[in-house]
């Protein structure tokens, strides 16, 4: 079995009486890409907030490469290898591509020059080698998306966790960012993905996770999980699974 790089243990994180995320659990193994879905309000972000820092559980803990990092803020896990982008996109609007790519670089490189050619290498990787010198304000949705993965990548992460990098492109442009998530896979970083874009996700993770109301419901290969009753209801809707399998069963 592949050692897990990231183990969430029973979370749970609420705002007043609200409870966002509830008792939830995951494993994320060390080289693979591993997948959050779940329904607008599921609890997805909250709990991506937890691991990357930004959030600390109201219970549970979250070990990372076999340490308790429970309640470590943001900076200093970005220091230990862990880094997110967010769903809502906002580059330094002043700044060029290459520049918003460096300031992901100086968390481990101290000099000018040489973060700038570190970025230069990310901005190759995620497709915007052509866009060095173009203002990031001027970025179409998908080359600020790419922005937000290449400023994440650049701060040399283990374990990157990626907020619905692909909500709001185009299925063309969906096509053209899967391959590059994948190539970061293969170059060694894990990934842990939030989505909504089901098709996508169910061709480039390996595990997925299912959260509802805050609750884990499901949880392992795609091909299962797109299988699963509990699932299905939860995408269309109370009853859609019993009127599908009734359906099916009428044919």
């Amino acid at each position: 079995m592949v050692e897990p790089i990231l183990a969430v243990e029973g979370i749970s994180r609420q705002f007043g009486g609200l409870r966002a995320v509830h008792e939830a659990s995951l494993s994320v193994e060390s080289g693979r890409i591993t997948a959050v879905i779940g329904p607008n309000g599921a609890g997805k972000t909250t709990l991506f907030a937890m691991i990357a820092g930004f959030l600390t559980p109201t219970a549970g803990r979250i070990v990372y490469k076999g340490g308790d990092i429970t309640g470590i803020p943001a900076h200093r896990l970005a220091r230990q290898g862990i880094a997110r982008t967010f769903q809502i996109v906002q580059p330094f609007a002043g700044l060029s591509v290459l520049e918003n790519i460096a300031v992901g670089s100086h968390l481990h490189i101290a000099g000018r020059t040489a973060a700038l050619a570190a970025a230069a290498d990310v901005a190759k990787l995620v497709g915007l080698d052509d866009m060095l010198q173009q203002p990031a304000a001027t970025l179409t949705v998908s080359g600020r998306k790419r922005l937000e993965l290449a400023r994440a990548l650049a701060t040399t992460p283990n374990l990157l966790l990626l907020d619905e990098v692909l909500a709001g492109l185009n299925p063309s442009e969906i096509r053209d960012v899967l391959p590059i998530i994948r190539v970061i896979r293969e170059r060694g970083v894990t990934i842990l993905m939030i989505e909504h874009v089901m098709q996508a996700v169910m061709s480039v993770a390996e595990k997925i996770y299912v959260l509802v109301e805050g609750c884990v419901i499901a949880q392992g290969p795609p091909a299962a999980v797109a299988a699963d009753p509990k699932v299905i209801e939860a995408y269309l809707g109370a009853g859609a699974a019993a009127r599908l399998a009734g359906g099916v069963h009428g044919q």
